[in-house]
């Protein structure tokens, strides 16, 4: 394929185009996708970037200096205000936040908080990474307190390449951290749901960070795999990330299977709230929905209770005020819900148990909850995470211990025993620990998610000077 000089993109009839932004501008492609909403209906097209554009863009972001760390610091506050409140690529924020649910289903108000909690995450970027520094190194080299010999912070690398899913709009909160550390980043958005990925790198673009800076770079999976190759380091959780997952430069993103453990020493029936709280926030489509509850005693009173309380969501299209479920076209959820009663064969059903998809009137259909309850903290169903309010309620055991609880993002421990808050903070795969009634998906910027994302880019660098 020829290359083609980059030029600012013509108005066309037609649905809203999302451009390419490489290092000459936006870039229209012949070669486009289509985004379409749950319905089915087209929202916008997607230009896919050819292999040789994506070589390029690469190159350019290689060959760019960082800007200075106080100037990336002020771009990240901007940015985040733009992102938040202006009109980005011929999209208000309403606008914006209209199309992201419509194409996600995510309900209005969900994608609302994510507007927020995502530009919260974009300004205070600088701050939050350098959190992540060890106390022993300093972040310049020039620093006065480096004295002849210092330990000083440095990048593993120039270029970041991101494959961020397209699952909520809240995960493009963490990789702006990179831009602060002075990476050039390359973004490849999700086909499900690009219109986040391209208003955040619309707004850094505009806030100050060149366009060597950070580029947005939807392409297929042949141009893909060349993002990720002309990258020095990469992170996130589609596909083509996994291909990578065992490349030490590659941070791959896991299912979270939250989780929530009760013991005896505590009454349920004080913490529901929470519990229906930690599966039903963000309509139960993050990595930070609990997917599993524990519970030391019979585990039927409170699936009964989770249930009960789950039943009473209504089912709403994603735009109505009211909405608190997710929505998918009707075939993909016909999909899911056989995925998830294959899953559920031999478990008790309390909530879901013969079908948990509502069709609307348009070709899209309501994710209703599902409650079901399985006879063993060993269940392979607790492992089993999916895009909506979906909970796999369990018996534990002092016997059981911490087997169970592996391979977590949050979990919340709801005890009085401070020697089993000891074990699950030592255990390695349990990446966060709420102590007490604390919704699995509660987090504020500056704390760590999957551990810091500073870990993964940077390290520290014995400097020794005259």
């Amino acid at each position: 394929m020829t290359d083609r000089r980059e030029a600012p993109a013509e108005t066309e009839p037609g649905p809203p185009m999302l451009d390419a932004l490489g290092p000459g501008g936006p870039y229209r492609t012949h070669t486009r996708q289509p985004i379409t909403d749950v319905t089915g209906a087209v929202m916008a097209e997607m230009s896919l970037a050819p292999a040789l554009f994506v070589n390029r863009a690469m190159k350019a972001l290689r060959a760019a200096a960082p800007l200075p760390a106080a100037e990336r610091a002020s771009a990240l506050a901007r940015a985040a205000e733009l992102f938040r409140t202006a009109r980005l690529g011929g999209l208000t924020v309403e606008e914006y936040e209209a199309a992201v649910s419509r194409v996600s289903g995510l309900p209005i108000g969900v994608v609302r908080v994510a507007t927020a909690t995502c530009a919260d995450r974009v300004g205070q970027s600088y701050r939050s990474v350098h959190l992540s520094r060890p106390s022993g190194a300093v972040a310049d080299w020039r620093d006065p307190l480096v004295r002849s010999s210092q330990a000083v912070w440095t990048r593993r690398g120039e270029v970041l390449a991101v494959h961020v899913p397209g699952n909520h709009p809240g995960t493009h909160g963490f990789w702006p951290e990179a831009l602060a550390l002075g990476y050039r980043v390359a973004v490849r958005p999700a086909a499900r749901e690009p219109f986040t990925a391209h208003r955040l790198v619309l707004a850094l673009r505009e806030a100050g960070f060149g366009a060597g800076h950070v580029a947005l770079l939807p392409c297929g999976h042949e141009a893909a795999d060349a993002v990720v190759r002309g990258a020095d380091l990469a992170y996130g959780g589609d596909e083509i990330i996994r291909q990578y997952a065992d490349d030490p430069g590659v941070l791959s993103l896991q299912p979270g299977r939250s989780k929530i453990l009760l013991t005896a020493d505590t009454d349920w029936r004080d913490h529901l709230d929470m519990i229906i709280d930690s599966v039903g926030r963000h309509a139960g489509s993050g990595c930070v929905n609990a997917t599993a509850v524990l519970v030391e005693g019979d585990p039927a009173p409170l699936a009964g209770a989770i249930a009960e309380r789950l039943a009473a969501l209504p089912s709403l299209p994603p735009h109505d005020e009211k909405a608190r479920l997710p929505v998918q076209n009707a075939k993909a959820a016909r999909a899911l819900e056989k995925f998830v009663l294959d899953r559920a064969n031999g478990t008790r059903a309390w909530l879901g148990g013969t079908g948990f998809v509502d069709e609307l009137d348009d070709g899209s259909a309501v994710l209703r909850p599902a409650v079901h309850q399985v006879d063993s903290a060993q269940a392979p169903q607790l492992g089993t995470e999916v895009p909506f309010p979906c909970v796999w309620v369990a018996p534990w055991s002092r016997e059981d211990g911490v087997e169970p609880l592996r391979d977590t993002l949050v979990l919340t421990v709801v005890t009085q025993d401070e020697s089993l808050v000891e074990a699950l903070i030592d255990e390695p795969s349990i990446s966060n620990l709420h102590v007490g009634s604390h919704a699995t998906h509660w987090h504020r910027p500056g704390l760590p998610h999957d551990g810091y994302l500073g870990e993964f880019l940077m390290r520290s660098k014995t400097v020794v000077r005259v």
